[in-house]
């Protein structure tokens, strides 16, 4: 990509004009750097040059306390890195490494600065962007708590990307290659796979020692002098991309028996990983308990893996990265157990003489659990849909799954996930049905938006699928948009509905806790915080007929439509990750006491430090109520 249209592409360049994109063109020069070398550290002495990607991929790193060296961030074909000491009296924040071999253009800091004091808005954005308050805030706080425990070590791992332990470049070969030269590489460089590439240079398969064990050696099924990749590769392997956990990764290779995973990033091979890589770096808590969850065999199993979560929860709380993460990977481990407890209860009623009927069907959860958002503790909120079988089925049907939801919800419960206080689950019939059942009640909820009916889809809209036909899940999510898009004046009785309740603070700017007797001198920081955050960004999302999991890939994706600009979302990002950060440490504090996890929290009780951040978390939140209530007030007007 050219570096002109690179910049035109990227907030804050796009609104300069063209002589000033002219100037900077002028000025650049491009230069290659090599894989895994670092351009620049951390706080190394600035070398006066933005850098715009022409080719590559480059990682951005960070040294956590206690010296140990995190990836936060990675910037593709067409971003920019170097900023900070250009636009402020900042050093670097962050050291760049490049994943592979990548191009940079170079653009002189000098003739920036110039661009910058006729067109001021660009130093602004930088200004704005560094020193964001709740940002720096929620940074200090982290950092504060990462100094004061000593579980950095045991978390890291878990949260390694695969960019971070990958071999790269890989070993790769050509279809015609003859198979005695690929055992002389393998020999040579010591490795246990080459990857075989196509005329266009993209991935057509992989050769592993097994390949040549088990296809030549053992069996003949080709000769071995004259065979040649294309014959005894095993064809479309599984694939990663550099941006994957190692957890997700290690999960995955263990299921399917893998010992070597292709990294490709658009397509383009980055590296390869293998198991034994995986194995070198693995934390051990962690990586055992998905492990033991794969493997439990009884309820009793699910409950002490269950009670595993919170020791998980406090290591990762070590670990300087976003805490958002954080939540992400306690939701996987949730998400394994839950998964894993239908498959107990399904091959238990099966044992008792029940069959399923021959039908497509699909066991998803909805709420937190469906935007991977799940502390540690969570309720039940699930449901069944089933394809559209005729209604003579239906009591064949109903003679199946009633028995069997109810038993699934009770070992759910047994577990640890309490019921849902509003019955939102499989052994409700009003939570499954049939997709044309799911059709009418969806349609009900958005044409006669009752309160009870909005708090359902506030819910329900947020699923994912568990196990069973994912595919039914995305037809659900069709019917979803469809009927919105038909009635979005829907979307506006969301947001009244929702803002009727405010965040906890008085015109001077004091907290506001609760005079209930359960919560009194407390407030929640997810019901009058973080939800509001979650809310919002999802009417956005619906209005605009896109779908994403996360609330942090919602407001990314808000900002590629240009609903959000990047200010506002980084503004919005911290806010939640401090909800979160703050959430899930008093929750681990209340199970270490012996108590069921809460998000209600004494806000008097926390340090000065936090008690501001919580206000400019709250602040931010009540700005987005705002500017939500005023978007959606004009699509009735």
């Amino acid at each position: 990509m050219g570096l002109t249209q690179s910049l035109r592409d990227t907030q804050p360049f796009d609104q300069l004009p063209d002589a000033a994109f002219e100037r900077i063109s002028d000025s650049a020069t491009t230069k290659k750097f090599p894989a895994k070398i670092h351009i620049f550290n951390q706080h190394d002495e600035p070398t006066g040059y933005l850098y715009v990607i022409k080719s590559g991929l480059v990682e951005i790193v960070v040294l956590a306390p206690g010296g140990v060296e995190m990836t936060v961030d990675f910037r593709k074909e067409g971003s920019f890195f170097g900023s900070t000491p250009i636009f402020t009296d900042e050093g670097y924040t962050a050291g760049a490494r490049p994943v592979t071999e990548t191009e940079c253009y170079l653009v002189p800091g000098e003739v920036l600065a110039q661009v910058a004091g006729d067109y001021p808005h660009i130093t602004d954005y930088f200004n704005k962007t560094v020193y964001s308050r709740v940002r720096n805030l929620y940074s200090d706080m982290v950092n504060e708590h990462a100094r004061n425990t000593l579980t950095q070590v045991e978390a890291y791992p878990f949260k390694k990307r695969l960019s971070e332990i990958m071999s790269s470049p890989a070993e790769t070969c050509s279809l015609d290659t003859p198979i005695p030269e690929i055992a002389r590489r393998m020999t040579i460089h010591g490795i246990g796979a080459v990857l075989v590439c196509d005329e266009e240079s993209q991935l057509a398969g992989i050769i592993t020692e097994r390949d040549l064990v088990s296809k030549v050696l053992a069996r003949q099924l080709v000769n071995c002098k004259t065979a040649t990749a294309g014959e005894v590769m095993t064809p479309n392997p599984h694939t990663m991309s550099p941006e994957t956990f190692m957890y997700e990764a290690t999960t995955f290779m263990m299921a399917h028996k893998a010992k070597h995973i292709p990294i490709l990033e658009r397509d383009v091979i980055v590296g390869i990983v293998t198991l034994q890589d995986l194995m070198k770096y693995r934390s051990q808590k962690s990586m055992l308990l998905v492990g033991n969850i794969n493997k439990a065999r009884t309820i009793e199993d699910l409950i002490v893996a269950r009670s595993e979560i919170v020791k998980v929860a406090r290591a990762l709380m070590g670990e300087s990265r976003s805490h958002v993460e954080t939540m992400e990977i306690v939701s996987y481990i949730h998400h394994q157990i839950i998964r894993r407890c239908y498959e107990i209860v399904m091959a238990e009623v099966k044992r008792q003489g029940l069959t399923p009927p021959d039908i497509r069907f699909c066991f998803f959860i909805m709420g937190s659990g469906g935007r991977k958002e799940m502390l540690l503790g969570p309720d039940q909120d699930n449901g069944m849909i089933y394809e559209n079988f005729p209604d003579s089925q239906i009591d064949e049907v109903e003679a199946f799954f009633a028995p069997f939801t109810e038993k699934l919800v009770a070992a759910l419960a047994r577990i640890g996930y309490p019921r849902c206080k509003g019955k939102v689950m499989a052994n409700n019939p009003i939570w499954r049905g049939r997709l044309n059942e799911w059709k009418k009640r969806i349609a009900d909820w958005i044409k006669v938006p009752e309160p009870q009916k909005v708090r359902y889809s506030s819910i329900f809209f947020d699923f994912m699928p568990i196990s069973g036909e994912a595919t039914l899940c995305q037809d659900l999510r069709d019917i979803v948009h469809r009927h919105i898009k038909a009635h979005p004046i829907f979307l506006y009785h969301m947001m009244e509905l929702d803002f009727k309740h405010k965040v906890p603070l008085s015109l001077i700017g004091r907290f506001t806790t609760s005079r209930e007797k359960e919560h009194k001198g407390t407030l929640s920081v997810k019901e009058a915080g973080s939800i509001f955050i979650v809310d919002c960004v999802r009417m956005f999302l619906l209005e605009q007929q896109i779908d994403a999991t996360t609330t942090t890939e919602r407001i990314d994706e808000l900002v590629r439509l240009k609903i959000f600009t990047s200010e506002t979302a980084e503004h919005i990002k911290a806010a939640f990750e401090a909800f979160t950060f703050l959430r899930l440490r008093n929750e681990i504090t209340l199970i270490e006491q012996g108590k069921f996890p809460s998000h209600f929290l004494n806000p008097f009780e926390l340090s000065k430090n936090e008690q501001d951040l919580l206000k400019e978390a709250f602040r931010v939140a009540a700005k987005l109520q705002d500017s939500t209530k005023r978007h959606f007030s004009k699509q009735i007007s």
